[in-house]
């Protein structure tokens, strides 16, 4: 590392976890850190932990966060001399790039030349057919227009993708299946690409069939020295996002997975890069592998590969550009697998609609190999403006199975109450069998649909309106009769103390059951019943209750109490 080049404040442009993520690196290097925040954001996690906080504009991304001439001026006025942009918004902007560099700011990212080499999309394609890479089918440039996307979709020929040329992470993506889709989902993506990186260019590659999708971390320093890290392989993906991702990928064997990395340090080399990049690639059937994209920032899934190689990317990224060397390839070791599951606040009985709204108790999970990359608080407000992500929880153990069965229990005691959340999904895709032997592909949250976002079965349904009554009880002491809405559906439910935590329950004149329920706090209620053992946590809004069950079933129950008398 070079003395003459020593960053001692970094602005971090950008918010929620990634923010955290690079603040903390930086306290354990002693440098001090400078947050943005929107008007939405005045009160976010990544506000308090910074040293100090610069407002730089309304709620929406457009009037704040992708502010350049706002950021940089908020670097000069708290004297930051270098600037982390995390993933996402100005990450892969050029523009931003020299505007950091023409105050006299040290960018913690590639030169603009390289990210306008790779950080196009387009242009990357073009760069890696020049140098022999296979690249999928496509659009040569960005499109102009919707005619010229037309035209070029029946030259490719149904289906196909539309893609953002200036971001990544699902943003501006869409897939085209037929001729008279092509319109709406055309002038779809381009407020989506418009929205979340402030350009609307848009292409179009030719959709392969069953691919997996696999990318390489890799890391280039000034001096020459280029390494690749290992791969992720990130085929979970709903609407084109990745939700779970996973290091190694099941999919490859050693020489495929050398042969995939010398490639994208290859193309590293090419373009002169710098920093933490990804080269993104899809595998076909027949195990051959095609250049999809290159990301010139760090990826929302860096902790697997952090957790696989025992490096800080982040702390490598300050290293770099302070002048630093990355490590060489042979003194880079891997062990053992990592997982990676998204956490969002978005609703999966709802068409995974966003969930904006306060978080009325927030419990993350911990215990052996458990990371938790969270950027909320019980108290938080999940806003409308920006990507609903809450958390990025992962599991590291020394074999796939191990690591699959950690973070499934790790995601069994996450607990948001306030908001919908997508954790009871992500624990059905981690127990599917096709994500348990490995046979999956891009296609995978599609074709399971049905399993994975099955409705609560008639066991899990009663013992949540059995908890519901019992909570109901606990709260107004003096009542026995409570009337539970689920659906359509008003339900009488009798209950009775048959004893110290031990109550008799009667659902709509059925049966008695007798249940033993001791409340562990507030919102959780643990039910033995016969043999089963159940942890039912119950948000409160209102009238309102949204019963998770934990146990042999994972369900989460929306009920409401009309009466309790």
């Amino acid at each position: 590392m070079s003395a003459r080049r020593r960053i001692e404040k970094v602005l971090v442009a950008n918010r929620g976890e990634i923010a955290l993520r690079v603040m903390r690196t930086c306290r354990e290097l002693g440098i001090r850190t400078v947050a943005i925040y929107s008007d939405a954001d005045r009160g976010a996690l990544h506000v308090r932990h910074a040293d100090e906080a610069v407002h730089v504009g309304p709620s929406p991304a457009r009037e704040s966060y992708l502010a350049i001439d706002r950021i940089v001026a908020a670097a000069r006025a708290t004297g930051a001399d270098a600037i982390h942009p995390g993933y996402g918004f100005l990450s892969e902007n050029a523009a931003f790039v020299r505007a950091v560099e023409e105050a006299g700011i040290t960018f913690i990212g590639p030169p603009a030349a390289s990210m306008e080499a790779m950080g196009v999309k387009t242009t990357a394609r073009r760069h890696m057919a020049a140098a022999g890479v296979p690249v999928v089918p496509g659009s040569p440039e960005p499109i102009a227009d919707e005619a010229g996307a037309r035209a070029a979709a029946d030259a490719l020929g149904y289906p196909v993708m539309i893609k953002a040329a200036a971001g990544g992470g699902g943003k501006g993506m869409k897939r085209c299946e037929r001729a008279e889709e092509l319109a709406a989902l055309w002038q779809s993506a381009q407020r989506e690409a418009a929205s979340a990186f402030g350009d609307d260019r848009l292409y179009l590659e030719k959709l392969l069939l069953r691919p997996r999708h696999v990318e390489v971390q890799i890391f280039a320093d000034e001096h020459g020295g280029a390494v690749w890290l290992g791969e992720r392989e990130c085929s979970v993906q709903r609407r084109q996002q990745k939700i779970v991702e996973e290091s190694p990928s099941c999919a490859l064997d050693e020489p495929l997975r050398r042969a995939m990395g010398e490639v994208a340090v290859r193309a590293a080399r090419a373009v002169g890069y710098r920093g933490a990049g990804t080269v993104e690639f899809l595998v076909d059937e027949g195990r051959r592998f095609y250049f999809l994209e290159m990301n010139t920032r760090l990826q929302v899934e860096h902790p697997v590969t952090e957790l696989c190689t025992g490096l800080d990317l982040v702390r490598l990224q300050l290293e770099v550009a302070q002048g630093g060397r990355v490590p060489a390839q042979e003194e880079l070791v891997r062990r053992g697998h990592a997982i990676e599951a998204r956490v969002y606040a978005e609703d999966p009985a709802r068409g995974f609609l966003p969930s904006p709204g306060r978080i009325g108790y927030l419990r993350v999970p911990s215990g052996p190999g458990i990371r938790d990359d969270g950027g909320v608080f019980a108290g938080a407000a999940v806003t409308p403006f920006y990507d609903p992500l809450l958390s990025k929880l992962c599991a590291w153990a020394p074999t796939r199975d191990e690591a699959i069965e950690r973070l499934h229990r790790a995601l069994g005691e996450y607990a948001v109450h306030g908001i919908a959340t997508n954790v009871a999904y992500l624990r059905d895709v981690l127990r599917h069998p096709a994500f348990r032997s490995g046979d999956y592909d891009t296609g995978f949250c599609q074709a399971h649909a049905a399993e994975l976002l099955r409705k609560p079965d008639a066991a899990a349904l009663e013992l949540a309106i059995v908890a519901a009554a019992i909570d109901a009880v606990a709260l107004a002491p003096e009542a026995r009769r409570v009337t539970v809405r689920e659906g359509t559906r008003e339900l009488a439910v009798d209950v009775a103390a048959a004893g110290p935590g031990c109550y008799d329950v009667t659902v709509a004149g059925g049966a008695v059951r007798r249940v033993d329920a001791y409340r562990a706090d507030d919102d959780t209620w643990s039910i033995i019943e016969a043999k089963a053992s159940y942890r039912l946590e119950i948000d409160r809004k209102d009238a309102k209750r949204r019963v998770h069950v934990r146990g042999d079933a994972d369900a989460v129950v929306p009920l409401e109490i009309s009466k309790a008398e």
